[in-house]
């Protein structure tokens, strides 16, 4: 009878431990869920706009409530549909360039792990990263001196005789798409392969000696340990990217734009963009279709959720 009331006080007072942690725990962590409402709820009241007729500077009590005017002005105009067939056109295209070259960053940190010299391997990596903390205003700016009608490169293929006219780089649409995902993939490259960098830490070395017993040499390393244990890594964020398929980077396409390449270059952010703040200026008109990006962005990740599911047995949400 001792016993078991031992036993019970004992279980209490681990009971009261782990509640007195947990409560610790959630402490710690609530400044942080507080930031998130802040940041990431909180601005989803500015979709009342989409209720009324928006005239900046009035206040929204001194504008027109015209209930869903701008829903069925986004679908029953038939001009209004064809541009945003365009713009969606054009964000699929550079979101799916995005997921074919997501690879990329996986391979880059597969060979950069195999580099033996500490120095050679570090000088890489950073060179390879700093990119990413440049603006694509300064990006830009190294584009134009490259790639302009008077930048470096037309001025040494001149020099060589090999063009007789500059090469229109920036101000053509031949070639868009695939121009901004080079760009893109610059930039990003190496601050993309620190996740796996960081996956291939823990891999366990008891594979790769094993390996090396059974006779494997570098490559063959690489494609029977190495790649299958980043492969979990590079499906969460190949799932991740997906269900954020229609989110641009909008400094990128706002930059690079110009009157020659918009047919082509004009995303859904930036589409956005300008109907709010140039041209039309319709913030009422922007907040629905950011709405429908929202919705589209949500039910993709629900549907990636369950992909993963279902070929995983694990969801990413």
């Amino acid at each position: 009878m001792l016993m078991r009331r031992q036993k019970a006080i004992a279980t209490g007072e681990t009971q009261r431990k782990g509640l007195s942690l947990s409560i610790k725990l959630f402490l710690i962590i609530l400044p942080f869920i507080i930031l998130t409402f802040v940041i990431s709820y909180l601005p989803l009241y500015g979709w009342v706009y989409a209720l009324f007729d928006y005239r900046p500077p009035l206040r929204l009590s001194q504008c027109e409530y015209v209930g869903l005017k701008w829903f069925t002005l986004l679908f029953r105009n038939s001009m209004q549909i064809r541009q945003l067939l365009k713009v969606f056109r054009n964000t699929f295209a550079m979101s799916g360039l995005g997921l074919l070259t997501s690879v990329f960053p996986l391979i880059f940190a597969i060979f950069l792990n195999e580099v033996k010299v500490p120095f050679y391997k570090k000088t890489v990596q950073t060179f390879t990263t700093l990119p990413n903390f440049i603006s694509w205003v300064l990006v830009y700016s190294v584009a134009f001196s490259l790639f302009s009608n008077s930048g470096m490169v037309n001025n040494v293929l001149q020099s060589l005789g090999l063009i007789d006219t500059p090469i229109k780089f920036l101000d053509s649409d031949n070639h868009t798409w695939l121009k901004m995902c080079v760009w893109s993939t610059w930039k990003t490259l190496g601050w993309s392969a620190i996740m796996y960098l960081a996956a291939l830490a823990g891999i366990n070395q008891e594979l790769y000696e094993a390996a090396r017993v059974d006779g494997a040499g570098r490559f063959r390393l690489m494609w029977h340990v190495t790649l299958p244990g980043l492969m979990p890594t590079y499906f969460v964020l190949l799932l991740i990217s997906v269900a954020f398929f229609l989110s641009s980077v909008l400094e990128q396409y706002y930059v690079f734009e110009n009157s020659f390449n918009r047919e082509h270059l004009q995303v859904l952010d930036l589409y956005v963009y300008n109907i709010s703040m140039r041209g039309q200026n319709s913030y009422s008109l922007a907040t629905v279709i950011s709405m429908l990006k929202s919705i589209i962005s949500v039910t993709l990740l629900l549907g990636v959720n369950s992909l993963s599911k279902v070929v995983r047995g694990e969801t990413i949400v």
